[in-house]
């Protein structure tokens, strides 16, 4: 089962013999081979153990973020605190028992990693560095606590970038890995040690003990194993009763700020009980791990285990993908945030990207010789493309030459991040937002457009050479670049008066003269949308491009221009199905397909799930990882689609419901700091409230009607 406070998670278990597990997770704790991987395992004894009584149960409350392990006789109680970086045990019985708490090590002695098993360390396979996972150290011998840590001694950072040409001052960053140490420590009340490794406490009937991690760069193991004694702070029963009374307030003004519940109103309920299960399952494990410095990591995030997945039963360092980003499975995490109101969860990854700035220009200025900021499909949190992809072997190549064709040119994350900025600045009206952020990052994005593609014979921008996402290597003027450039440019030009300059508002309306069309043209005797003006003949992914125009740049859709032509272009896509990243359901949703869109949706949380993983919440393998963040990320934004869109200042309500069989009741957030909440129930709406309520007269209610018609519809807000 999970736990999280959104920097650090941990997965828990009960053992057959009646201990309990820990593996701690935190969202900094990144080792100098360039993985995200854990701080350490914890093992939890009792004697006598849990199973000494029959009525075993182990449970999980989302309401405030805790498992409650019990056997009538015994409790315990774990919770990460939601404001401070520390697992906390807390351990009731009605008799005196022993209660042992130790760092469980599996990482004992360096160890190379081979096989399969280097897919973990995705971007340096095939280099000369050795690959050795290091073990864990222990602290000096301290009375009442145990310390364990590992720390980078070396780093992949400069290799990365040499090989890139990045080297110099002029890249304005400074090693992230070398010296980064993290690690936990160990104090409970009343306990003393027992061996190096653990502490006990006996003939107990309350006890508490908590593990704090703690991560930074540091002169020395000492600094840090004074920071981390300084972090653990007060383990006195008092202080931790004031701890859990704010951590069940931040929970619950977490779980206050939206919620989606969905029942059936029939036999065909299409799994509603399911989805709404599924829904907050996903929510909150995003919490558990998405209020970190860095954003949550789509392959399994801080929830990595050694699970059972036949030709790669790996320990829990092991992640599909390794510890690089990954733009297209990344995002969709953080698209789903926004109807939800989790604005801060959105930092880390706005953050990320903002400091990758300095190293991204100076990518731009020596292998272009020009201004202006891309990013890769594939990176490093600090900003540099994986080196298996960009390619060990340099013969022949100038600095600009990237070996993988899945991501030579898929170059799309940096208009996307501007399209998911001015959305989360169109939610928050946030000015700090739009001037340090948004505005900086677009600014650098246009101007690479601008600078870096020739003209056609027209005037127009030629996008060439390009691609159109991972599925066509060999295009020109591809969809999902021309679409985000034409989605943009109008909306930023809207911004405040104030917030722009006049560079701004010249080198953005001259872009704009510039634009090439979007890509059309007939299929099966239809007027359809292209996933590039022109491509080559054979796909190399399952990717359908010419669908970015739908989502997540908005061109298409209900309450817009050639609705049609978007279904007709929908209708013919050519890789039609769900599950991980792949977006039908969305782009269905968008569209007004109310019950495609929830076949894709009661599909996504009914499949998709190994059967030997057996918390029902993490889904995958799939394509990615355990837990797969897409394939639930996929059915939240959809469901939000579902239920409610905004097309300018028109807020349309159940575009896209199936009201013959599903009832609903949700709180969701909007563009203008507006909240919707409301109930459907056999098929009426029987509670709406709006905030602001000036924005009650721009409600246009859908149901029963047809999509094609909502931008002619009247404002309908029902009383």
């Amino acid at each position: 089962m999970p736990l999280g406070n959104g920097d650090i998670a941990a997965n828990v278990w009960t053992e057959p013999d009646g201990d309990i597990l820990c593996y701690l997770a935190k969202n900094d704790a990144w080792d100098h081979l360039g993985r995200l991987i854990k701080v350490g395992r914890i093992r939890i004894s009792l004697k006598p153990d849990l199973f000494d009584s029959g009525d075993f149960k182990q449970s999980l409350s989302l309401e405030d973020a805790s498992i409650v392990i019990s056997n009538g006789t015994t409790t315990i109680k774990l919770w990460c605190d939601a404001h401070w970086p520390r697992l906390v045990v807390e351990v009731k019985s009605d008799e005196p028992c022993e209660v042992r708490v130790k760092l469980d090590k599996w990482r004992t002695k360096p160890r190379e990693l081979t096989g399969q098993e280097l897919h973990s360390a995705n971007g340096i396979q095939g280099s000369d560095i050795p690959l050795i996972a290091m073990p864990d150290q222990l602290g000096p011998k301290q009375r009442g606590a145990v310390a364990w840590y590992q720390r980078n001694e070396s780093s992949i950072w400069s290799s990365v970038l040499d090989l890139q040409s990045l080297s110099g001052e002029e890249s304005k960053t400074s090693d992230p890995l070398i010296n980064r140490t993290f690690g936990g420590y160990i104090q409970g009340d009343g306990f003393k040690n027992k061996g190096r490794d653990g502490l006990s406490i006996r003939k107990a009937t309350e006890a508490s003990f908590s593990i704090t991690l703690h991560c930074a760069q540091t002169e020395s193991v000492e600094n840090w194993l004074e920071q981390i004694k300084n972090r653990a702070g007060s383990i006195a029963p008092a202080a931790i009763a004031d701890a859990w009374r704010d951590h069940q307030s931040w929970w619950s003004a977490f779980w206050n700020r939206s919620h989606i519940q969905i029942e059936s109103r029939g036999e065909d309920g299409g799994h509603s009980e399911k989805i709404s299960q599924q829904l907050a399952w996903h929510r909150f494990m995003v919490a558990c791990a998405g209020r970190g410095e860095f954003p949550v990591k789509f392959n399994g995030g801080l929830f990595t285990a050694d699970w059972p997945i036949e030709g790669e039963t790996f320990d829990a360092d092991y992640r599909r993908w390794g510890g690089g980003y990954w733009w297209q499975n990344t995002r969709l995490i953080y698209w789903s945030l926004l109807a939800r109101g989790d604005y801060e969860m959105l930092r880390p990854l706005f953050r990320m990207y903002l400091d990758m700035l300095p190293i991204a220009e100076h990518r731009s200025k020596t292998w272009f010789d020009h201004g202006g900021v891309f990013f890769p499909e594939t990176q490093y949190f600090w900003g540099t493309h994986l080196p298996s992809n960009y390619g060990w072997d340099r013969t022949d190549r100038e600095p600009k030459d990237v070996e993988n064709r899945y991501i030579r040119h898929c170059w799309i994350s940096g208009l996307e991040l501007v399209a998911l900025l001015l959305e989360t600045f169109e939610h928050t009206q946030d000015k700090a937002l739009l001037n340090n952020e948004l505005l900086p990052i677009a600014r650098a994005v246009l101007k690479f457009y601008a600078l870096h593609y020739p003209h056609d014979s027209s005037g127009r921008l030629r996008i060439h050479p390009s691609q159109a996402l991972e599925t066509w290597w060999e295009t020109t003027n591809p969809m999902p670049e021309v679409a985000g450039l034409h989605y943009l440019l109008p909306r930023l030009l809207m911004l405040p008066d104030d917030a722009l300059t006049v560079s701004d508002l010249g080198a953005w309306r001259a872009l704009s003269a510039r634009l090439p069309q979007l890509p059309m043209g007939k299929r099966h005797g239809k007027l359809t949308l292209l996933a590039a003006a022109d491509h080559e003949v054979e796909p190399h992914n399952y990717e359908n491009p010419e669908l970015y125009a739908i989502f997540p740049f908005r061109l298409f859709g209900i309450g817009r221009p050639d609705l049609e032509l978007a279904s007709n272009t929908y209708d013919q896509r050519l890789f039609a199905d769900t599950g991980s990243w792949r977006q039908d359901a969305i782009q269905a949703a968008l569209l007004g397909h109310a019950e495609q869109a929830a076949y894709y949706v009661g599909k996504n949380y009914t499949e998709g799930h190994h059967p030997e993983i057996r918390f029902p919440g993490f889904w995958g393998p799939n394509f990615d990882w355990v837990p797969d963040f897409d394939h639930g990320s996929i059915g939240q934004i959809a469901i939000q689609a579902m239920l409610v869109q905004t097309v300018d200042s028109r807020i349309y309500l159940f575009p896209a419901w199936p009201s013959n069989r599903w009832d609903v009741s949700f709180r969701l957030h909007l563009p203008e700091k507006t909240v919707v909440d409301c109930k459907l129930a056999d098929g009426k709406i029987i509670h709406l409230e709006v905030t602001p309520a000036e924005r009650k007269q721009q409600i246009v209610v859908l149901l029963d009607q047809d999509p094609a018609q909502a931008a002619d519809l009247p404002f309908t807000f029902p009383e």
